[in-house]
């Protein structure tokens, strides 16, 4: 069987475009390496305990909203969601000093002027900027109608860090509203002042967590592609595109299977996808260099923790937790705990069941075993993740009383846990860096040199969970057009 679009890869991108390009008409077959569908969106089981490796929250599902109706029509908004606390969804601790984020931008803008009265007109400024950053991505995901990155846009090509120095005269207050930003890559010198402000309006619009694991998203989303005459298969790990008269006519795959497609999507890293293709007259040695080349973000270091029943109680916010009032040189930090992020699952028991640490990490820290596997990479590893989750338990004790008491079990993973799982350079954990000195070269569209190869999930525009739906939008456009 032919099919019209065969999706290498089910991460969430994968799935989006799955659900659209099904709804339209067209035959799509999903091809899945694991044995499982979601990529980062999926969860894994530990004594009966669903635990996520990549979901802990996400913003801006209210009506009018960048995320809802594009939710609404992925049928995404008929699962349960929590809202987190209004008057702090987000604790950011410092130091010895806690400051709550508040959803809607005038409170925010309002709690923390109180604390920092001389720099109440630039955090006026501030979210009339973030404002506008919504504004321009709600007219994306209206109509998604011009295939061009806007490269031109400001808030591309300003740097996220000097813009804020240059704004407000109080380093802490820099420090605070960059402190809920371990969920990007705080780089100095590259960060486009546009995935600064896309990785924290949205979650000032408002908060929420799944009443349940990223497997309800994962499944929602499979089931509606199934719904609609798509297929999904695992254990399908793609090894070759293979090239016919400047067009891929197949993917072929470790077990020999060849599927064949009138279009295909990769949701693989653009230089994994570019390995695909061993022989072609369209992908120039230029652009797969450039591909290979391309710096990507840092990894994480999770510490997943099951806890004693009826001990902590749950925290229906995130906690962002730091040493010192340094919060941009945590890419800079390795494992030394500078930084950490503590999510605590939803629970309707008034209790927390399990709670995720995590907290950046460098791919140096790991090097000396990347040529090992999973779970053959030696004791001396296993030594390492020790030494860090106590650590990084240490610093979160010290917001969470008596957390570490409460431990039953611990699960911890490594940049080279999502690089061997999800085939991602480095375990990069937000893709390829964006660099406001050039966005051409590092903020890439669905399109490459095959014409009826694409690209989509979020080593392109925008990563995290609003940016690879915005970006799967783009992808599905791209397809469409091609039909």
């Amino acid at each position: 069987m032919k099919y019209d679009v065969i999706i290498i890869g089910s991460g969430l991108g994968g799935l989006e475009c799955g659900v659209m390009l099904s709804r339209s008409g067209l035959s799509v077959l999903v091809l899945e390496r694991q044995t499982q569908p979601g990529g980062c969106m999926q969860s894994y089981k530990r004594g009966g305990l669903s635990f996520d490796t990549g979901l802990h929250y996400i913003g801006g599902l209210d009506e009018g909203q960048p995320l809802h109706d594009t939710f609404k029509r992925l049928g995404l908004l008929d699962l349960p969601w929590q809202r987190l606390d209004t008057n702090g969804f987000d604790k950011i601790t410092i130091g010895n000093e806690t400051f709550a984020y508040h959803n809607g931008y005038t409170n925010f803008a309002a709690s923390l002027a109180e604390r920092f009265p001389s720099q109440r007109q630039a955090l006026q400024e501030y979210v009339d900027m973030l404002r506008k950053s919504d504004e321009e991505q709600l007219l994306f995901l209206d109509n998604p109608s011009t295939m061009d990155t806007p490269f031109d846009n400001e808030l591309f090509t300003t740097n996220a860090y000097n813009w804020l120095h240059e704004k407000f005269d109080d380093d802490l207050l820099v420090n605070v509203l960059s402190g809920a930003s371990i969920k990007m890559e705080l780089h100095k010198e590259t960060l486009p002042l546009f995935t600064f402000a896309h990785g924290n309006g949205s979650f000032i619009q408002s908060s929420w967590r799944l009443k349940g694991c990223g497997n309800m998203l994962v499944n929602k989303l499979a089931s509606e592609i199934r719904k609609n005459g798509g297929e999904i298969l695992c254990n399908m790990d793609v090894t070759e595109l293979t090239e016919e008269n400047g067009r891929i006519t197949a993917a072929v795959c470790s077990n020999g299977e060849r599927f064949e497609a009138g279009t295909f999507i990769s949701n693989a890293h653009p230089a994994v996808t570019c390995s695909m293709v061993k022989e072609s007259k369209l992908m120039k040695g230029i652009y797969r260099k450039r591909m290979s080349r391309i710096d990507n973000t840092f990894g994480m270091f999770t510490v997943s923790l099951r806890l004693k029943p009826n001990v902590i109680p749950y925290m229906n916010h995130n906690k962002f937790i730091y040493e010192k009032n340094n919060v941009w040189d945590i890419s800079e930090a390795g494992h030394d705990g500078h930084g950490i992020l503590v999510s605590c699952p939803y629970s309707d028991t008034g209790y927390a069941t399990h709670i995720d640490l995590l907290t950046p990490m460098l791919w140096e820290d790991v090097q000396q075993w990347e040529s090992t596997t999973v779970a053959r990479r030696g004791e001396d590893y296993k030594v390492f993740k020790r030494h860090t989750a106590d650590t990084i338990i240490s610093i979160a004790e010290r917001q969470i009383p008596g957390l570490r008491d409460a431990i039953e079990s611990i699960h911890t993973s490594t940049p080279l846990t999502y690089r061997d799982y999800n085939m991602t350079p480095y375990g990069s954990a937000y893709g390829i860096r964006k660099d406001c000195n050039n966005p051409m070269m590092t903020i890439l569209t669905p399109r490459t040199p095959i014409p009826n190869l694409m690209l989509t999930g979020q080593n392109l525009m925008l990563h995290g969970l609003h940016g690879v739906t915005m970006t799967a939008l783009f992808t599905y456009k791209a397809t469409i057009q091609q039909q």
